[in-house]
């Protein structure tokens, strides 16, 4: 149903980018951290931040505006509900994800350009350069999969397994959900050298360093390591053209032993894609961030999944988001 949309409404919308713009800045400047430790005024914080000092002024006075910091007596001040979601230092930070959203509205803001010519946008790096990018995407996924991994593998079953491959498995999250529901198996993670390191560290602070392989390679154009009884592919289809899953399923029935499964965690849109809303929207990032990814529906899915050698696919959970989860099986030799 569409809706009645007035002028003030639609001129509001368009207002809207500019609060996550000021977060965006000082997520990036890493301003929060500068003040965790103590009250400064704009001086004090532009010399320690290496900044002009009245563009710091204006942007530490639009985040008290914004309710992030308290202004008092000239001096700026972090309260301890902004420290506990916006510093490095805090488990309950969401600081990595606000710098990926941030990188994503440098790309969100060229969507007109992007459609004229059907290409992606060129990467620009943040100030903090392209390594503390990807570092902010992995742990971007982390801030968002973390809360939630436990309570979605205990609602799956858990799956029945004795060795999970996690492809593309980022720092580990989803791995280290799945070995704590079942402390008897072990697991292997597949990503990207420079990811393998993160992975590690957030598995050895789990205490699983023993029971998981770390592998590095490039899913698309590497093997997968062989031995699995049950394959979890998370938030990587949208990241591909149809062709690119056919190639990526048939890489894993080849990596899983006979009888295994794939599990398949993302966005699953229905027949219209208008919905889920989010799916919709979420189409847009992959439009303006890759060469051909989208988001698919169950049928899509389905499809690339049997031309891969799979059977039986069906929807295990539907989701708004990212959590729609599809299982299909490898068919044991006969």
């Amino acid at each position: 149903m569409h809706k009645e949309w007035t002028a003030d409404d639609v001129l509001e919308l368009m207002r809207d980018y500019q609060p996550a713009c000021v977060l965006a800045a000082a997520a990036e400047l890493d301003l929060f951290s500068v003040l965790a430790n103590g009250s400064r005024d704009a001086k004090g914080a532009a010399d320690k931040l290496g900044t002009d000092l009245r563009a710091t002024s204006i942007l530490l006075d639009a985040l008290t505006a914004l309710g992030f910091l308290e202004k008092r007596d000239r001096r700026y001040v972090l309260p301890a509900a902004t420290a506990r979601v916006l510093t490095p230092a805090s488990s309950t930070s969401v600081l990595p994800m606000v710098r990926h959203q941030a990188n994503c509205i440098r790309r969100w803001d060229q969507l007109a350009r992007v459609v004229q010519t059907g290409r992606p946008t060129e990467r620009q790096p943040s100030i903090r350069g392209e390594t503390d990018d990807e570092a902010a995407f992995i742990g971007a996924m982390n801030v968002v999969t973390g809360p939630v991994a436990p309570g979605i593998v205990e609602e799956l079953g858990p799956p029945v397994f004795s060795h999970l491959l996690d492809v593309g498995g980022a720092s580990g999250t989803w791995t280290i959900a799945f070995l704590r529901a079942r402390p008897e198996a072990n697991g292997t993670l597949f990503d990207l050298p420079h990811v393998i390191p993160m992975a590690e560290r957030r598995i050895s602070e789990a205490g699983m360093r023993d029971r998981v392989k770390l592998v590095a390679g490039d899913f698309l154009a590497d093997p997968l390591p062989p031995g699995a009884d049950l394959a979890w592919v998370s938030a990587i289809a949208h990241q591909n053209s149809r062709e690119e899953n056919r190639r990526l399923f048939s890489s894993v029935a080849d990596a899983l032993n006979d009888g295994g499964h794939i599990l398949i965690r993302d966005v699953l849109m229905d027949d219209s894609r208008t919905l889920p809303p989010a799916g919709a929207l979420f189409a847009i990032n992959m439009l303006v961030a890759t060469e051909a990814g989208g988001t698919f529906t169950f049928d899509e899915l389905r499809e690339d999944l049997e031309a891969a050698g799979f059977t039986e696919a069906t929807v295990l959970r539907r989701d708004e988001g990212m959590n729609s989860i599809i299982r299909a099986n490898k068919p044991s030799k006969t």
